[in-house]
């Protein structure tokens, strides 16, 4: 599979959704408006989260296929593979920078059989969040030599009714040290595709930091504290998935 743009020959509903929406730069300010609002950061940049599960005895293929970035990416190396380790459904989430405006074309070569079978099934979802340079010092990849152990956790959220703005916020809140271990936080938000509102990115310096997170914060709920209660009042749907990084 050439990749996450590709992918989306297999996804014609959700590219006629997003070519009904309104144009890049109506969204992007709209966001900018919103993101003021809500006193979260600017999410000035548009990326594509791919979430895909292997097809039975053949996730090493899959995960080869999906570490080759299209050659026609408009953002050549930007991007980054998670693999599951503990918690939702998906084998592999691969986040992909598309710079300021994305674009989908209604014709485009199809995937070789091959590499269509692969998978069991995937989800396609465009995302607004922060430049480039931001994200990748969040994630560890400015120097990816270093942080080959870092642990990871992916989480989507869905707000409960009139709750979008509080979660926005509540996730885009600083670390609260030294409970929390977390070396790196982001926060995407959902333009076009999934049934969920914002993805967080949480990465951990290594497994130990992240064991230590997982006491700390199970210490504050069985004192009543800590974000596992606050973020009850805010969501009706989440998960929490413990992953590490195979690319790059």
């Amino acid at each position: 599979m050439k990749f996450i743009i590709s992918a989306f020959a297999l996804m014609g509903a959700a590219s006629l959704s997003f070519g009904q929406t309104a144009s890049p730069s109506a969204t992007a300010d709209k966001a900018k408006v919103s993101d003021a609002q809500a006193g979260t950061p600017a999410r000035t940049d548009v990326y594509h989260v791919h979430f895909a599960k292997s097809a039975l005895g053949k996730a090493a293929q899959h995960a080869d296929s999906l570490k080759k970035q299209d050659p026609k990416a408009p953002m050549p190396g930007h991007y980054v593979m998670f693999r599951h380790q503990d918690g939702d459904a998906w084998d592999y989430c691969v986040i992909e920078h598309l710079g300021t405006k994305a674009t989908v074309e209604a014709v485009r070569p199809p995937l070789p059989a091959g590499q269509r079978d692969l998978n069991e099934w995937h989800t396609d979802t465009y995302c607004n969040g922060p430049a480039w340079a931001d994200f990748a010092r969040a994630l560890g990849l400015d120097d990816s030599g270093k942080s080959t152990g870092s642990a990871y956790v992916v989480s989507v959220y869905r707000p409960a009714p009139g709750q979008r703005d509080a979660l926005d916020k509540m996730l885009n809140e600083p670390p609260n040290r030294p409970t929390d271990t977390s070396s790196g936080n982001i926060v995407l938000q959902h333009l076009e595709g999934a049934a969920w509102t914002f993805l967080a990115i949480a990465r951990y310096n290594s497994w130990d930091d992240f064991a230590k997170n997982e006491m700390n914060s199970i210490a504050q709920t069985n004192k009543n504290e800590g974000g596992w209660l606050k973020l009850r009042d805010y969501v009706s749907y989440h998960t929490d998935t413990v992953c590490d990084r195979v690319s790059p």
